[in-house]
């Protein structure tokens, strides 16, 4: 019997990455591609401020093609909505009946999506939803996933953690109230190895910046540089 096939919503970081591991581990969905907004003017992930090489270099290494969405800077409401639809296109001609994301506990954002996924016919999927966070945070890491932080809020948790592994000291270090996978945008990350890929991805650390009250970390794919 053949599988249902699915295009993952895929933002670079260890949640969607996690979703993807789940998925491919139970088997009953197949991920053909992987769907990423990016920012035009910048030439990286949106929110997270990921190089778009290294995106690309993700995509290579977990073996799926990549469809972007470059999103002008500052983009509306209603552009957003006009290049995705754009993008779904893309994904229907994939014969996809199926979206992943990794959203974790925030019920508007799963809201949304819902409501945005009706019309096309394509069914939604949360693999990791509801997992406990602090659970989920040492699942990641106990699996063997190399993340990153390259985003964070600096009026929720120190700058100086921006940059760090993923890993259970960064966790110990986070302040009281802190999402331990950071849901509610205290933090966001880059995955760079992991179950998921076919080997790991050669990273170098580059400069920590502030932008429009954010702190990144630039993450260098060494073939890039």
């Amino acid at each position: 019997m053949t599988k249902p096939r699915a295009v993952i919503g895929w933002s670079s970081g260890k949640d969607c990455a996690y979703a993807l591991h789940k998925v491919r581990q139970e088997g009953e969905i197949e991920v053909v591609a992987m769907l990423s907004t990016t920012n035009e003017a910048f030439d990286r992930v949106a929110m997270h401020g990921t190089r778009n090489a290294l995106l690309r270099a993700q995509a290579h290494a977990a073996g799926l093609p990549l469809i972007e969405v470059p999103l002008p800077f500052p983009c509306s409401n209603a552009e957003y909505e006009a290049r995705m639809a754009a993008a779904m296109d893309k994904v229907k001609a994939l014969d996809v009946s199926h979206m992943v994301f990794g959203d974790l506990f925030l019920e508007d954002v799963r809201d949304y999506r819902i409501k945005q996924l009706a019309p096309t016919g394509i069914t939604p999927v949360f693999p990791v939803w509801g997992i406990p966070t602090d659970q989920l945070a040492r699942m990641i890491i106990a699996d063997g996933f190399d993340t990153r932080i390259v985003t964070c809020d600096p009026s929720k948790m120190p700058r100086a953690l921006c940059g760090r592994r993923y890993d259970k000291r960064f966790l110990a270090e986070l302040p009281e109230g802190v999402d331990p996978c950071g849901e509610n945008g205290e933090f966001h990350s880059a995955v760079v190895a992991g179950p998921i890929f076919s080997a790991p991805i050669p990273v170098k650390t580059g400069e920590t910046v502030e932008r429009d009250g954010f702190i990144y970390t630039d993450l260098i794919p060494i073939e890039a540089t």
